[in-house]
């Protein structure tokens, strides 16, 4: 379609606890034209969920307080349609395991490669799209209303 080319880049909400990391991973994304808003914690995440909507989440698993997989579990509440990239340098593979099971969109371990977190982004980016359009055409097709119908 005519329309993707057009598409801008996904809302990224970075999350993690290592300020130079969240630093270098943000101006890394933000020099390639992503839109980027970065947090620190799981509550923070949370707060900054509500307000704004992101398109794709970048989330460490090990966390202080709210840890990653309970963080991603409010944001699938909050937000379904937000797709969610894990990224640990610390915890287990069955943490990542789990994340899946909970709707994440993929697993990287870090440091990763930016091409492939890139790439990451913007394969969730494009799930999220698709399951929006999906949505529309369903509400426009039955002529439902945004903010109800049943």
């Amino acid at each position: 379609m005519a329309s993707e080319n057009l598409q801008t880049k996904p809302r990224l909400l970075l999350v993690d606890d290592e300020e130079m990391y969240l630093e270098y991973l943000s101006r890394r994304l933000i020099n390639r034209g992503y839109e980027v808003v970065t947090c620190l914690s799981g509550e923070d995440a949370l707060k900054k969920t509500e307000g704004h909507a992101f398109d794709v989440v970048v989330l460490d698993v090990l966390l202080p307080g709210m840890d990653g997989i309970e963080t991603l579990r409010e944001i699938k509440r909050i937000t379904p349609l937000t797709e969610v990239i894990l990224l640990t340098g610390h915890a287990s593979l069955e943490s990542g395991i789990d994340g899946m099971k909970l709707g994440a969109f993929d697993y990287l371990r870090k440091p990763c490669d930016t091409a492939d977190l890139v790439s990451a982004i913007n394969q969730a980016h494009g799930k999220k799209r698709a399951q929006e359009e999906r949505i529309q055409e369903t509400r426009h097709k039955y002529d439902i209303k945004e903010t109800g119908g049943s």
